[in-house]
């Protein structure tokens, strides 16, 4: 089966539903140097036993839990692919923890802060709804 990138960005969306909110906060700390490796290695990395939910040439995903939340790791087998998948994805919201060649997403940037002392990467967040509330409207 062919996956495709809206296919993909549907189930984030379904598992992570709604539109993340707040700030980065100080996620200055020290980050270590982004981890790569498999989908597994990188779970393991994290101390989650990963729910595969997808298992193609071009991605793999899964949903891992931890203490500290929940949220999908991919890995792509491209930094191409990756790229198009997170721009994609960012219409959705969410937040974003991107290493080279994967990412972790969740609902709460906290979750990815956790993360990131383990595997590095950067923070990018995706489209924040609630800018577009209230007042929409106003003033024809």
């Amino acid at each position: 089966m062919k996956v495709t990138r809206p296919m993909l960005v549907a189930v984030a969306a379904l598992v992570l539903a709604g539109c993340g909110s707040g700030g980065a906060g100080d996620d200055q700390a020290a980050v270590p140097e982004t981890a790569s490796g498999s989908l597994e290695q990188l779970a393991a990395e994290v101390k989650c036993a990963p729910d595969i939910q997808i298992d193609a040439d071009d991605i793999r995903q899964a949903i891992c839990k931890d203490d500290d939340g929940k949220f999908i790791l991919a890995t792509f087998a491209t930094d191409r692919g990756q790229r198009e998948w997170i721009n994609g994805a960012k219409d959705y919201g969410g937040h974003y923890l991107v290493g080279r060649k994967w990412v972790a997403v969740g609902d709460e940037t906290s979750t990815l802060t956790v993360l990131r002392k383990t595997l590095g990467g950067d923070l990018e967040e995706g489209t924040d709804h609630t800018v577009h509330e209230g007042g929409h409207d106003k003033g024809h």
